[in-house]
């Protein structure tokens, strides 16, 4: 097992988060998932957050990330969203007549600490995402 370590402590923080599109509009193809990923890969450093693995269904995005003590995970996840949406809207704009109103992502999400699984069941349960 890897630990994470700062100048005062060492640390194993792993999360599972799971954001839902506005609606469920099935709206997340290859390009678009690509796209939410790289912009969340873009905003990790700012939280001292690592990107573990990704992928989407056609109306939500998995994800595993590791954070730090430090980490304010409600503000990481706001901006997150804030950024997604706003970019994703102006990239895509057909997007937004599948949306109602501005939103793209629903104001709920699902985070979960990964310590009660081994972690290789996580991912290969986000691996298989959309395979149905």
């Amino acid at each position: 097992m890897d630990l994470d370590t700062n100048n005062h402590s060492v640390f194993l923080l792993n999360y599972h988060l799971v954001l839902v599109v506005k609606y469920r509009r099935k709206v997340i193809n290859d390009k678009i998932s690509n796209r939410l990923k790289g912009i969340f890969e873009y905003i990790c450093p700012k939280y001292n957050i690592t990107l573990c693995e990704w992928n989407h269904d056609k109306d939500h995005v998995h994800l595993l990330f590791r954070g730090s003590p430090n980490t304010n995970i409600s503000k990481f996840i706001n901006a997150y969203k804030s950024a997604g949406s706003r970019l994703i809207k102006k990239e895509f704009p057909s997007i937004k007549k599948q949306l109602w109103k501005e939103y793209f992502w629903s104001k709920s999400y699902c985070l979960i600490t990964t310590g009660g699984v081994p972690i290789d069941i996580v991912k290969e349960y986000i691996e298989n995402q959309g395979m149905k």
